[in-house]
């Protein structure tokens, strides 16, 4: 039985095929597992742009709260002072 081994790489990825004898022929590839790495790096980059665009969305609306209590302070102390007003015009009366 003849076994042929033939091994090519191209500095990334690694091929290695083996052919025995007959009709089997098996093929061995391996990478160097760059792909992986970038897409953990492109998940990773996202799941921050996530966590950065909810949290700014967060900012903003508690800064749309605390200007609408703000307006609503204002409002109820010029209502006030349109009582205290009204009150007075009447003692003078």
């Amino acid at each position: 039985m003849v076994e042929r081994v033939t091994e090519r790489t191209d500095g990334v990825t690694a091929e290695r095929v083996t052919e025995t004898g007959g009709s089997t022929v098996v093929v061995e590839r391996g990478g160097g597992g760059t792909g992986l790495i970038i897409g953990l790096v492109l998940l990773i980059a996202v799941v921050i742009g996530a966590v950065y665009l909810f949290n700014q969305n967060n900012r903003e609306n508690a800064k749309t709260d605390a200007v609408t209590q703000a307006a609503k302070d204002v409002g109820g102390a010029a209502k006030d002072v349109g009582d205290a007003a009204q009150d007075a015009a009447k003692k003078v009366q």
